[in-house]
């Protein structure tokens, strides 16, 4: 039996701009939620005639899905039928109606049909669910990126080189960027495509030729903070990571015959350390010297690393990451596994401040500071409403329609991640990103329940 899903959404833009924002690349990856694993394993061709090859997620297996694109109207509709994967039939049509001169209504139509016939129809519930769930998701992402973008202009195609273009920002930056008309280069170890361009931090080594004519650069390489235990060894990588690469990328800008006109490299609200209720902007001092949190010591260490740009006349910005939200990784997932178990709760009293950020928000303030010439220096990355952790874990809970009942001992987070637990998990950081406020930027999501209401479909 053929079933219909449809679901319609006014765009803010001509039909042809959103029909144009679907053929560029990562334009598909900037539309798969964060939930799910798809990986695009091939593309060719265009909306008109061409084929992609993906590998999806099936239950507790993963299957190949081929998508061929035929037929519809250049600049108002294409249409892809599943040629190989886990339907018996899908046709969707994706179709733009004019509204006037500056809106569109974005249609998505598909009619599918499940294997196994009756059997199949059994499913039929979980199906309808998970595509509403996804397209609700592709549309208020795609607004909201229509939306960011018309607030900058016609947008100029830049060539942009980015470190860590495999890491949790970099997943989601490229595709954003890419859909946006720019070009990326990602500055990668080892071997890559035509466009990619090789560096080895540790050896000191990055050819500055490979960098000529990039218009910007966007620096987010360093060893993960959180995760494992943290040695001795392992906080000298942490350290050697963030401090060489940046030193090597800035250094090498800085002798360009035609540099960059903006380095923006990352950086971390771990740098103010753990302060309690202050409220702190990009104007609140940080502390030296040898009695500060090793994160702090991390955060000084990495921004000094990009003074050679500076001096050079680059404009930095050095944008201080909050707590990112995403169910593709970082801190949010392992904050979720005991929820979902039934065994969540606030860390030790509660009252330590965490300062959070969804992930669009974080790549939307990255492009905001990109277009924004007057940004430089320091930039809090943060949502604009830090709250406790025990208003966190109670949010969290309400979304996931889980219990918060059993709070975690400073003593237990101690025993199992060490010093990391006062540093990063009972450490108090109430941060607010006045930088961003001040020069325009407007939150996708600014409060705590509705951001992970949309990372999590929920």
């Amino acid at each position: 039996m053929t079933t219909r899903f449809e679901l319609g959404t006014e765009l803010p833009s001509p039909a042809a701009t959103a029909y144009a924002w679907h053929a560029r690349p990562g334009a598909l990856e900037r539309l798969v939620p964060p939930w799910e694993t798809v990986k695009v394993l091939e593309r060719s061709g265009g909306l008109e005639n061409g084929r992609v090859v993906l590998d999806v997620p099936v239950g507790p297996f993963r299957q190949r899905w081929v998508a061929q694109h035929q037929g519809g109207t250049p600049g108002l509709e294409f249409i892809d039928r599943q040629v190989e994967g886990p339907f018996a039939s899908w046709v969707h049509i994706h179709r733009f109606e004019p509204l006037d001169p500056k809106r569109c209504t974005m249609v998505d139509r598909i009619d599918y049909e499940l294997p196994f016939g009756a059997a199949g129809e059994l499913g039929s519930g979980a199906v309808w669910h998970r595509l509403q769930r996804t397209f609700r998701y592709r549309h208020q992402t795609l607004r909201d990126d229509l939306t960011a973008l018309g607030l900058y202009g016609a947008p100029v195609p830049r060539t942009i080189a980015i470190t860590g273009a495999t890491g949790l920002i970099g997943r989601a930056l490229i595709p954003f960027l890419t859909s946006a008309g720019h070009r990326v280069r990602r500055v990668i170890r080892g071997s890559g495509g035509p466009d990619d361009i090789t560096w080895d931090p540790a050896a000191g080594r990055l050819d500055p030729a490979a960098l000529e004519g990039v218009d910007a650069v966007i620096h987010l390489a360093g060893e993960p903070i959180a995760g494992s235990r943290w040695t001795d060894s392992q906080k000298q990588r942490i350290l050697e990571s963030r401090t060489r690469g940046t030193t090597l990328l800035a250094e090498t800008i800085a002798r360009l015959r035609r540099p960059p006109a903006v380095l923006i490299s990352a950086s971390a609200i771990g740098i103010y350390g753990d302060r309690g209720d202050e409220l702190l902007t990009e104007d609140a001092g940080v502390r030296t010297g040898q009695d500060t949190l090793f994160v702090e010591q991390v955060g000084h260490a990495w921004e000094a690393a990009s003074e050679p740009a500076e001096r050079a006349g680059i404009r930095v910005a050095r944008t201080r990451f909050g707590i990112i939200l995403t169910p593709a990784g970082g801190a949010l997932p392992p904050m979720m596994t005991p929820f979902l178990l039934g065994l969540g709760g606030r860390m030790g009293s509660g009252r330590q401040y965490m300062s959070w950020i969804g992930i669009d928000d974080v790549i939307g303030g990255i492009y905001h500071v990109l277009a924004t010439e007057s940004l430089r220096g320091p930039v809090n990355l943060t949502g604009p409403a830090p709250v406790t952790n025990a208003e966190f874990t109670d949010t969290l809970a309400r979304v996931l329609h889980r219990p918060a009942l059993l709070p975690v001992p400073p003593a237990a987070l101690r025993m199992v991640v060490g010093q990391m637990a006062d540093e990063l998990l009972l450490a108090s950081a109430r941060v607010i990103p006045e930088r961003l406020r001040e020069s325009g930027y407007r939150f996708r999501h600014p409060d705590l329940e509705g951001a992970l209401r949309h990372v999590l479909g929920r």
